[in-house]
């Protein structure tokens, strides 16, 4: 086996988009920069996670929009063109091919290796490619983990032989099965549940929680309970499986009540874990397998002298890509500024500082009705021990819901921070929620007063008048 040597500026495992803009900030501040990439460049997000998803929701959530307005309901009731909408999400996920990623590397001149990457020892990294190659690299100023997350699968009896669908398998998979179960509550069960009970499958969800989307506010799991349940799906609160055996191509699940259930196939969406497992984090005295712990320049703070970044989903701080992208701006501008002996701004806010991590995360859930979040729960504040205000309003009652047609249900949360005169979370649930989102950002980010907030004038008549109807609610 051949093995060769190099030595550059930084050195990036994981070229998803998290990887990618670490590296291209890393670049663009004159570093020598090579990234190390096992499989697609692009990553999850790009090939199994986002782009594919959306393009399997959305037309089920344009369709299940368009029922409720008068005059399409009609034209819009019948099924979906299956074969139309999984060849768009093919198109979407580029045919699983990575060419234009790797254009995209090529023209910021980040230098491209594929294969497995593993530490070695500080600064030191070893790729064996596919060609059977050995390349030792050496970093002179920081090795940039964004490995990213897999599909977290219990413990179950007969797992192995069952091949259940994880998320990759949910959102790629080629014809719809018949009958489909969902194990979990979360936001992948929800959505993917949405997604096929709508192409035609019959989905069972089976919750070990009693309601969906626990990290929610209640309001917003009972709302997408009622809409997956009026859409077909069959959800059961405070089931378990405790085992799993395909015969013949049917799934034979076993649930803790003793009762069965058939399915053609089984999606398992109960969480995520790291990838860090076959990454030699022991060569560095850490333990594989485990979230890295970062500070908010997203230096990995159990290993000295600063080399070490771990950046994006890997570090638990924030599992959605956007997050990410955010995390790899800050991280590899920070890199940069440290070899150039810049001086670094980490204070609340600063340019190399991931404030966002802590006060302003925004999630949109793509099921019908949408749920949008950012900032904190309720929940959440009062464990915090901040003196809030909880501001409700019937998202029905606003002139621009009218405009999605009959029966409009949804629901907006505001939570007011009594000490500071500021908006600390917003929760919205309804159709056509998502984009109200980035105003409740600039809101809770920007820690603007809400005296000031009232002088921010909605158009009518639209869904944003949500917050004319919030503060005056408020204030009243």
């Amino acid at each position: 086996m051949n093995e060769t040597t190099r030595t550059c500026d930084v050195i990036v495992i994981g070229a998803g988009p998290v990887g990618e803009n670490v590296a291209e900030r890393a670049r663009a501040a004159g570093l020598s920069t090579v990234i190390v990439e096992r499989e697609l460049l692009g990553g999850e997000c790009s090939f199994w996670a986002c782009d594919p998803s959306k393009a399997l929701l959305r037309p089920v959530v344009a369709r299940a929009d368009a029922r409720r307005v008068p005059g399409l309901g009609q034209a819009a009731a019948g099924p979906l063109d299956v074969e139309a909408v999984l060849a768009h999400r093919d198109k979407m996920a580029s045919y699983w091919k990575d060419e234009d990623q790797a254009d995209w590397l090529d023209s910021v001149a980040v230098d491209l290796i594929r294969g497995h990457g593993r530490l070695t020892g500080p600064r030191k990294v070893s790729v064996h490619t596919p060609e059977g190659q050995t390349l030792a690299l050496t970093a002179r100023h920081a090795v940039a983990v964004s490995t990213g997350t897999s599909a977290a699968l219990p413990t179950i009896p007969g797992l192995d032989t069952t091949a259940p669908w994880t998320s990759r398998e949910a959102t790629s998979a080629d014809k719809v099965p018949g009958r489909l179960a969902v194990v979990g509550g979360g936001v992948v069960a929800v959505e993917m549940a949405t997604a096929w009970q709508g192409l035609g499958s019959q989905v069972t969800m089976l919750v070990l929680e009693n309601g969906l989307l626990q990290r929610m506010e209640p309001f917003a799991g009972e709302l997408v309970t009622d809409g997956l349940r009026e859409a077909g799906v069959d959800i059961r609160f405070g089931t378990s499986v405790t085992s799993l055996a395909r015969k013949d191509g049917e799934v034979q699940i076993t649930l803790a009540d003793g009762g069965h259930l058939t399915a053609d196939e089984i999606l398992l969406a109960t969480g995520r874990t790291p990838n860090t497992w076959d990454l030699g984090l022991e060569t560095i005295g850490l333990t594989p397998g485990d979230w890295l712990k970062v500070n908010d320049t997203f230096q990995v703070t159990d290993v000295a002298d600063g080399w070490f970044y771990a950046v994006g989903d890997v570090n638990r701080r924030a599992l959605v890509t956007h997050q990410g992208k955010y995390q790899a701006r800050i991280a590899g501008t920070a890199i940069g500024a440290r070899a150039n002996g810049e001086p670094i701004d980490d204070t609340p806010w600063g340019a190399h500082a991931a404030t966002a991590d802590h006060t302003a995360v925004p999630q949109v859930i793509f099921t019908h009705p949408e749920v949008a979040a950012v900032g904190l729960t309720t929940h959440e504040a009062q464990r915090s021990g901040r003196r809030i205000k909880i501001v409700d309003y019937d998202l029905a009652h606003v002139a621009g819901a009218h405009q999605y047609g009959e029966n409009y249900r949804g629901q907006a949360r505001m939570l007011i921070d009594l000490d500071r005169d500021t908006v600390a979370g917003v929760t919205f649930a309804g159709p056509g929620v998502a984009e109200l989102l980035h105003s409740a950002t600039i809101a809770v980010t920007g820690e603007v007063p809400v005296d000031r907030l009232r002088h921010a004038v909605p158009a009518f008549p639209t869904l944003s008048e949500i917050w004319l109807r919030l503060l005056e609610t408020h204030q009243n």
